[in-house]
């Protein structure tokens, strides 16, 4: 029989293969923008769509490839997501044309789908019931640190080889790394016994009065607001930092920096649940985003501290967003419901995947030589404030209504 108990190594291997993931495919395209508009005669318009189509295919396989891992077929899964991955890398390094450059895109949004956080979080509450907030924990934490490995990994190896080539490299870390490591690491999948017939295709009883309550479309305007925010950042977070002024040293560091924080606002997140009321703490770590952005929108008029201003940026940005992954992860259960927080969750999977897609092409929509991204980020600085507002009210009515929700952090 499987064991159900903390398996470190197990959540390691894992963590191994995140850490790839996420800096061979997320944070590389903040690196790939301006080469690609100089190889390929793009605009920024142009070529934020394609991350967009990514970011768009993740969200719309998510679904699907959650229904999968749990009839059992994590492994399978997980594994043809890094083949798909390395197969999309090295057509990418090939690319000659704005519809290669967008096929690849919607295939490495599907392997994003199938090998990001999401269905690892999946698979360990499944393994380990009793302790999947320390494995999901364990795993953020590596996972975490993929910025600071791979953005100047990345870099580097386009100063030394150009930048197809070195596509090509990290094609090779998902097809002799990250499948052994999923083929080999998640052999014996449980099956779910929540995975039934009526929960598979029928509706769920008590759902559809949560589905209209304010609560639940407050949490929702929150979390897709604040994922629109954190998603557009990184895909122009290279440019953006070119665009002050900042030595080239500096805009790979801060960028870098920003997975350290992001582990150490993990750590603070941990310590505050056992320490301080959790419901203020889920007010204050949005706040940081917000004022990030605003750090960022003032640097360009304090140009004898810009690089200490945008290093502000990056330590307020990575904090929040390392905790902020979590306070996403567990507003809908403490403030809706949390009998039925993966339907609502799931509820929520269509505007995520569009205001996911939206999000980096409307950042490069707005860009232009003579405003840069300023105008971009202003929006993004109220739209992330009008997310904190949502979360507020959303925990005002639901702790008015005395629900019946957990002081500490669920899963």
């Amino acid at each position: 029989m499987l064991s159900t108990r903390f398996n470190a190594s197990f959540v390691l291997r894992l963590s191994l293969a995140q850490l790839i993931s996420w800096g061979s495919i997320f944070y590389l395209f903040s690196l790939l923008i301006e080469p690609l508009e100089r190889d390929l005669g793009l605009s920024r318009a142009q070529v934020s769509l394609a991350f967009s189509l990514g970011l768009l295919a993740e969200g719309l396989m998510a679904y699907p490839v959650g229904r999968w891992i749990d009839r059992g077929h994590e492994r399978t899964v997980m594994t043809v997501g890094s083949l798909l991955a390395g197969l999309c890398l090295v057509l990418h390094s090939r690319v000659t044309s704005l519809a290669g450059l967008y096929a690849v895109w919607l295939g490495l949004g599907a392997a994003m789908a199938a090998v990001l956080y999401s269905p690892a979080f999946a698979l360990l509450t499944r393994r380990f019931p009793h302790d999947f907030r320390r494995a999901i924990i364990t795993l953020t934490f590596l996972g975490g640190l993929a910025s600071t490995v791979f953005i100047p990994f990345t870099a580097w190896l386009m100063k030394v080889f150009g930048w197809r080539d070195a596509v090509l490299g990290l094609a090779l870390l998902h097809v002799l790394l990250c499948a052994p490591l999923h083929w080999l690491g998640l052999r014996g999948a449980p099956v779910s016994a929540r995975f039934t017939a009526h929960q598979a295709d029928g509706p769920v009883p008590g759902v559809r009065p949560l589905l209209r309550s304010a609560p639940f479309l407050l949490v929702g305007v929150f979390t897709v607001v604040m994922m629109s925010v954190t998603v557009a950042i990184p895909a122009h977070m290279v440019s953006l930092l070119r665009e002050n002024g900042l030595p080239e040293f500096w805009v790979i560091a801060l960028p870098a920096a920003i997975g350290l924080a992001q582990v150490l606002g993990r750590l603070l997140l941990f310590f505050f649940e056992h320490h301080a009321d959790l419901h203020q703490v889920n007010r204050l770590v949005p706040l940081l985003i917000p004022l990030a952005l605003l750090l960022l929108l003032l640097a360009p008029f304090l140009a004898p501290w810009q690089v200490v201003v945008v290093g502000l940026f990056a330590l307020l940005y990575g904090l929040g967003n390392g905790m902020l992954t979590i306070v996403k992860g567990t507003a809908i259960a403490q403030y809706v419901s949390r009998d039925h927080v993966a339907t609502l969750n799931g509820a929520l999977g269509v505007p995520m995947a569009l205001a996911r897609a939206a999000a980096p092409l409307l950042l490069g929509l707005m860009w232009s030589p003579q405003a840069g991204y300023s105008h971009g980020l202003w929006l993004l600085l109220g739209l992330s404030g009008m997310g904190v507002g949502a979360l507020m009210l959303a925990q005002r009515l639901s702790l008015r209504r005395s629900s019946p929700v957990s002081p500490g952090l669920s899963g």
